[in-house]
């Protein structure tokens, strides 16, 4: 990871090859890629400990568009098979702390760590770390019964407040009493909250 002065954004995953001369079609987390994908743009690869690129990093010689899809050309990634053996990285920068993320509803990882989760005014938990899958993020929350895994989208984390140190909740019901009615599945699990909004 970073220095003391600098954090890792995660800033795409490369998602297949694209052609014969060793490019990769890309999938950008980032809304400034003209400003992260400039040649000579070097990446931390997030890649298994058995594959060949485990502790390398990559370097941005071309990005282009291909109908409307981003794709990347990398030093040392000369032809399809290099390229083949890259797809599902995930490319990470350095980012340093006092420059802000610019989007509005974007945080950096270690922002969110940390903080309490809250539902209806009522702490459920803490976040332990956060999950990036490819359709989307999930918060993992640290509760009194166990982790729970929650779609980080705005319809059910409508608010993230890192000054108060708060990330509220809305979840569909159930999904934190799941864990605590899995061993009493007899009770009466009729009742059901409502969502107005």
């Amino acid at each position: 990871m970073g220095t003391d002065d600098t954090t890792q954004l995660r800033v795409g995953r490369l998602t297949k090859a694209h052609g014969l001369k060793g490019a990769l079609k890309l999938e950008l987390f980032t809304d400034t890629p003209e400003t992260r994908f400039v040649p000579g743009a070097e990446f931390t690869l997030q890649v298994p400990e058995t594959s060949a690129w485990h502790g390398r990093t990559l370097t941005l010689t071309e990005l282009r568009w291909y109908n409307g899809q981003p794709v990347g050309f990398f030093d040392d990634v000369p032809d399809r098979t290099a390229a083949e053996s890259l797809v599902k990285a995930i490319l990470w920068v350095d980012q340093d702390l006092d420059e802000l993320p610019d989007e509005d509803d974007a945080w950096y990882h270690h922002q969110l760590v940390g903080l309490r989760v809250e539902r209806d005014g009522v702490q459920v938990g803490t976040v332990a770390r956060v999950d990036h899958l490819p359709a989307q993020d999930l918060l993992a929350v640290d509760t009194p019964t166990g982790e729970v895994l929650v779609p980080f989208v705005s319809a059910l984390v409508p608010s993230v407040d890192i000054e108060a140190g708060v990330v509220v909740v809305t979840p569909p019901a159930g999904l934190f009493e799941e864990l605590a009615d899995a061993s009493s599945d007899d009770e009466d699990t009729s009742a059901r909250t409502t969502d107005e909004g």
